[in-house]
């Protein structure tokens, strides 16, 4: 089985080389979903800020179910540890070390639905981000309380790998939404 530094490499070069742009369709079955598992709850949505040809999710502010969700950005902290900080299409935005977007920092909420990015998954739905833990991390903290948190990787199809090497700390996604519908 080849290492995970190895896999990372190869896709995101494969991510960059076949990413293209989808419109707010790919979001439909993800609606479909959130629609069927919170009814008339009120959704905290999680999201993250595209760079480095992830897949980008903003079109989905555009749909009026998700103008009614609480949306929420991560800010990484200085522990290397992140937590979720509400964010509205056009608020301000600040460069972290990473370079990546993040909202003004002001009330911590834990989200009930988080979309993450990723550079590959399996059919298991586990995921390989970026190496740094930060989303496996927050989860192992925070599904020991909230068993509730609904985790739901962004990716194109493309990303599929036939079996990622997973530790104990890494968290399996719940759903895997590609441009072919739900996993």
């Amino acid at each position: 089985m080849k290492d995970k530094k190895f896999i990372r490499k190869k896709y995101f070069l494969i991510r960059k080389k076949k990413y293209f742009q989808v419109n707010k369709d790919f979001f439909n079955p993800l609606i479909k979903l959130m629609k069927n598992i919170y009814k008339n709850k009120r959704i905290n949505l999680s999201m993250y800020y595209p760079s480095s040809y992830e897949l980008n999710l903003l079109s989905l502010l555009e749909i009026d179910y998700i103008k009614k969700c609480q949306t929420l950005l991560p800010i990484i902290k200085e522990n290397n540890s992140m937590n979720f900080f509400k964010w509205k299409k056009n608020d301000i935005l600040v460069v972290n070390k990473y370079g990546i977007l993040e909202p003004i920092k002001s009330r911590l909420i834990i989200p009930n639905v988080i979309l993450i990015p990723l550079l590959a998954f399996d059919e298991k739905k586990n995921r390989l981000g970026y190496g740094k833990g930060f989303y496996d991390r927050y989860l192992n903290k925070f599904l020991k309380i909230n068993k509730n948190i609904f985790t739901i990787g962004i990716a194109f199809s493309f990303q599929k790998y036939h079996k990622l090497p997973v530790n104990n700390k890494d968290v399996k996604l719940n759903y895997v939404l590609t441009e072919k519908g739900i996993i």
